[in-house]
């Protein structure tokens, strides 16, 4: 007779991890991806931008882009942590995402491939729980950083 387990353990993809668990230094690839025109018209519909750089190909070239120039926001939604293993590793620890930030540094235009890292660079303990400050970098293909930034998780402790 099959055992019945949570849905939370069915969707468990590695040991939880606690705050305490994290070390300076750790980093979490996230798969690469290539900026299509399907992603862009996505971005579009979700985000409501309708600036033609980011639409309009004729626009681009007549404004000396050589494809639709990506939306800050869009290269930044690259770094979603939910891509990687890091919110599968913190699903019991998780209080929050708290905090982001970035640079937009190059332009990325359709038909770039991005690679994309979120590093641990600073962990801040309180009494029960701790901010987690994970470095986000995007590289283009050419090995070039597009952007750069930080975003911050509020993590319990492990329990005693």
């Amino acid at each position: 007779m099959p055992t019945q387990t949570s849905i939370s353990s069915r969707h468990q993809l590695c040991e939880q991890r606690w705050f305490d668990d994290f070390r300076i230094g750790e980093r979490f690839p996230l798969p690469s991806r290539t900026i299509t025109e399907a992603l862009f018209a996505a971005f579009q519909l979700a985000s409501g931008d309708n600036h033609p750089s980011h639409y309009d190909l004729e626009y681009c070239r007549e404004h000396g882009a050589p494809q639709l120039l990506a939306h800050g926001f869009q290269i930044l939604i690259q770094t979603a942590a939910g891509a990687g293993l890091f919110p599968h590793m913190v699903e019991d620890s998780m209080k929050g995402f708290i905090e982001q930030s970035s640079r937009f540094l190059k332009p990325v235009h359709a038909g770039d491939t991005l690679y994309c890292t979120l590093e641990v660079v600073e962990l801040v303990p309180g009494r029960s729980t701790g901010v987690i400050a994970l470095a986000s970098t995007v590289i283009n293909q050419h090995g070039v950083l597009v952007m750069d930034g930080v975003q911050k998780y509020l993590l319990k402790k492990r329990p005693a």
